[in-house]
């Protein structure tokens, strides 16, 4: 366990000198941001985001987010993106206030859908500067009939207005670190670590900064962890901008749709 610790340390530690290749700069939001409510969510709205490796600032695609469908309190969402290093096609879940009742999260570096038992509390609205929170949620993946316990660990670090392509934006800025339960032999559970630059104004993030890692305990380490038999092993890092939107009558960016995957072969 020491060791594990002192892994979990040094990784902390590694990841709070490194700077995502493109951040934007920022300056003190226009005004506060604690009782700004987000927009219920209507059919049709459409939210694209520009993907990039921010291990070198590289473009992987861009991924679209549409209300397909509301039923009752949850929005239906279709996902589809350009190219498959942005993420694969699928539908998520939002639960009021944009929690996620369906959505996929980082497990050893592979994208595994989940459903959220209670709602995963990506926004526990009000959203006061220096709130933060510790949930644990039940995840279920349907087709592998697993059920992991998913501790949800956020604050709300402060408000600031940033720009990105499709714009400025007063945002709260909310740093999610979610540990996924997904214990495997030699494989501890995934840390995903999850800065997102969220917009009340639109009801989604702008941006989002998302890392993973976890420790291999059948890897030797090397270095300073030589002594070890704990490897970190770290998962992709992507940034994910907000291009353009058509959300509860606000327009912002070039709005495109990006093509629907072809239809399965009859």
């Amino acid at each position: 366990m020491a060791r594990i610790a002192f892994s979990l340390f040094l990784l902390s530690m590694l990841a709070g000198c490194i700077t995502p290749v493109g951040s934007p700069p920022s300056v003190p939001a226009s005004r506060s941001l604690a009782g700004v409510s987000p927009p219920t969510p209507r059919v049709g709205d459409t939210a694209v985001y520009v993907v990039r490796n921010a291990y070198n600032g590289e473009p992987r695609g861009d991924i679209q987010y549409r209300v397909d469908k509301v039923e009752g309190d949850r929005a239906i969402v279709g996902v589809t993106t350009t190219s498959p290093y942005a993420g694969l096609p699928h539908t998520e879940i939002d639960a009021p206030f944009g929690n996620w009742l369906r959505r996929p999260l980082a497990t050893h570096n592979q994208p595994v859908e989940y459903d959220f038992t209670p709602a995963f509390p990506a926004y526990p609205f009000p959203l006061d500067a220096g709130k933060s929170w510790s949930t644990r949620v039940n995840a279920v993946n349907p087709q592998a009939n697993r059920r992991n316990s998913v501790r949800v660990d956020g604050q709300v670090l402060g408000y600031e207005r940033i720009t990105v392509p499709a714009g400025s934006f007063d945002v709260v800025v909310i740093r999610r670190n979610v540990y996924g339960g997904d214990f495997e032999a030699f494989l501890q559970e995934t840390h995903v670590v999850e800065t997102d630059w969220y917009s009340p104004e639109l009801g989604r993030s702008v941006r989002l900064e998302t890392n993973s890692s976890w420790i291999d305990s059948s890897r030797g380490g090397g270095g300073m962890l030589a002594f070890s038999s704990n490897q970190l092993m770290r998962g992709d890092w992507n940034v994910y901008e907000l291009v353009s939107y058509d959300v509860n009558g606000k327009r912002g960016g070039p709005v495109a749709s990006v093509p629907p995957p072809p239809p399965p072969p009859r």
